[in-house]
């Protein structure tokens, strides 16, 4: 497995597959995708990376550090510990989350966001109760969702949208474009799963970390498996909604 296809849940091969759907005008997409020959050696490169040790941690105080003292029940105190920094720089390996060096970054604050989101279950709340199905996409908390008549079908997900200039549009939306393999030529890169729902911004699966900047060219960026298993859940004519502002590093 190359690093790349580790973080987004996917084996090599399909990362490496990707590039084969149709080559469409338009549509953003994520960036360039490594060649096999280049996710062999940074594979061969991270499994030297593994065999070291690990890296000390930061004696540096992050921007949430609060949030994450919070979310994995430290004292509350605001500063960094070497007790804080070995816990953060945990829940930073277990979502593939680098450098894990226990500073408590924008990266560890959205995985926080999202393990938060999961924990609340069907008492979530930001997207409006409709009769029927409904994608919701936070875009506060870089999450997505999906209810029916006001019930949880699909649990928070992490998602990725628009960067500055490119930033995905809030509103009330529907699926009006399917394609399981697209290929942007526009920004010349693969949208596995992708579901188009406001002009060239469309739900698809991504290749890179999800929690990572830069954000995305305007669509939806899931991880690989999540994207493939809301394609079998989602239908022409499903709505979607957007809101909220995501949060730059």
């Amino acid at each position: 497995m190359t690093l790349a296809s580790a973080q987004a849940g996917i084996p090599a091969a399909a990362a490496a597959s990707a590039p084969a759907g149709s080559r469409v005008a338009g549509g953003p997409g994520p960036g360039p995708v490594e060649t096999e020959s280049e996710a062999e050696a940074r594979s061969r490169a991270w499994a030297q990376v593994e065999g070291r040790s690990k890296p000390k941690c930061t004696t540096s105080t992050g921007p949430y550090q609060r949030e994450a003292e919070k979310h994995l029940g430290l004292r509350v105190d605001g500063r960094q510990s070497a007790a804080d920094c070995k816990a953060i720089a945990d829940f930073q390996r277990k979502h593939e989350i680098e450098p894990d060096q226990g500073y408590a970054g924008l990266y560890t604050y959205r995985a926080i966001m999202w393990e938060q989101a999961l924990a609340e279950g069907a008492r979530i709340r930001g997207c409006p109760d409709t009769k029927g199905l409904v994608v919701c996409i936070d875009k506060n908390r870089q999450i997505l969702w999906v209810e029916d008549a006001g019930r949880v079908v699909v649990k928070p997900v992490p998602a990725r949208t628009g960067k500055p200039g490119y930033q995905t549009r809030s509103g009330w939306f529907k699926i009006f474009k399917r394609e399981k393999k697209f290929w942007s030529t526009q920004f010349d890169g693969p949208m596995p799963f992708a579901q188009f729902f406001s002009g060239g911004q469309a739900l698809h699966g991504s290749y890179r970390p999800i929690f990572e900047d830069p954000g995305s060219h305007g669509c939806v960026n899931l991880r690989y498996d999540e994207a493939k298993a809301l394609w079998s859940k989602l239908r022409m004519n499903d709505a979607v909604y957007v809101w909220g502002t995501r949060t730059e590093g």
